[in-house]
């Protein structure tokens, strides 16, 4: 699946980085808002769901190669976080429901999260 097409059914908008999340193919799933624990355990191509909106997502994100983050709760990135988004090509999405239900529906649609081993 797509990250277009994730934002569509979590009832998200893209933020940032609009021209490559109609091509950017999510491989997994994971949520956690600590950046010490996804710089630890999320995997190359995963989405991202967090409440965290300050610009290091933007770095931890790019560390990891991940496809997108998800900005549950309303929530949206300042200008700074949104620029740097756009010149790394990060789709940031934001959408009105909670973690939960993200992730929920997220499941739902056969995206999983993957077990470091």
């Amino acid at each position: 699946m797509k990250v277009a097409e994730a934002t569509e059914r979590i009832g998200g908008v893209i933020v940032a980085g609009a021209a490559d999340a109609a091509g950017r193919e999510i491989r997994g799933g994971y949520a956690s808002d600590l950046l010490s624990d996804v710089l630890g355990n999320c995997h190359e191509g995963d989405l991202w769901v967090t409440m965290q909106k300050h610009v290091n997502i933007v770095a931890v994100a790019q560390l990891r190669e991940l496809a997108g983050i998800v900005l549950v709760g309303g929530r949206r990135p300042d200008a700074a976080t949104l620029a740097r988004a756009d010149e790394e090509h990060l789709p940031i999405v934001s959408t009105d429901w909670p973690t939960f239900d993200v992730v929920g529906i997220l499941y739902s649609l056969g995206i999983r999260g993957r077990r470091s081993v």
